[in-house]
């Protein structure tokens, strides 16, 4: 963990990786939103949406880290560098999970106290809150887990 703020080499796959992840960002909100605005099943139950998202957004993310944050890491076979990244974002979407259902309620009750904008409702904004958080807090066990686990053959 040290030689990431001490070796060039790990600064730049670092920030590579933080572009990957706004990549997958941008995919997991824009599917998130799109479930939770045009479905009414997703509007009440925005942890389907959330997991949903969350795996296009994997499938983005893995993509890219194998192709350019990581390309000299190609020595593990395709499937199992796939399947090591598949585990440990299925560990990172348990944490999602599991920390979205219990701060989705509570954002919910504060936006819905003093959020008065029309254009967003409280909800709207509580969920995206949460996804926010929960996002950050996924990035930081992903890139721990696949750099030293998934991609320790660089």
């Amino acid at each position: 963990m040290i030689a990431l703020f001490i070796d060039p080499k790990e600064q730049g796959r670092f920030l590579r990786f933080a572009v990957v992840g706004a990549i997958g960002a941008v995919i997991d909100f824009g599917i998130f939103n799109a479930l939770t605005q045009a479905f009414a099943f997703f509007q009440h139950n925005a942890v389907w949406a959330s997991v949903i998202s969350f795996i296009a957004a994997v499938l983005s993310n893995f993509t890219w880290n194998r192709f350019w944050t990581y390309p000299d890491s190609r020595s593990k076979p395709l499937a199992q560098q796939g399947i090591q990244f598949f585990l440990v974002s299925t560990a990172g979407l348990l944490i999602r999970t599991l920390l979205f259902a219990f701060l989705e309620p509570i954002l919910i009750r504060f936006f819905q106290g003093w959020w008065k904008l029309a254009i967003l409702s409280p909800i709207v904004v509580a969920h995206n809150f949460a996804l926010a958080i929960v996002i950050g807090i996924v990035m930081i066990w992903n890139f721990f887990a696949n750099r030293y686990w998934t991609y320790n053959d660089v």
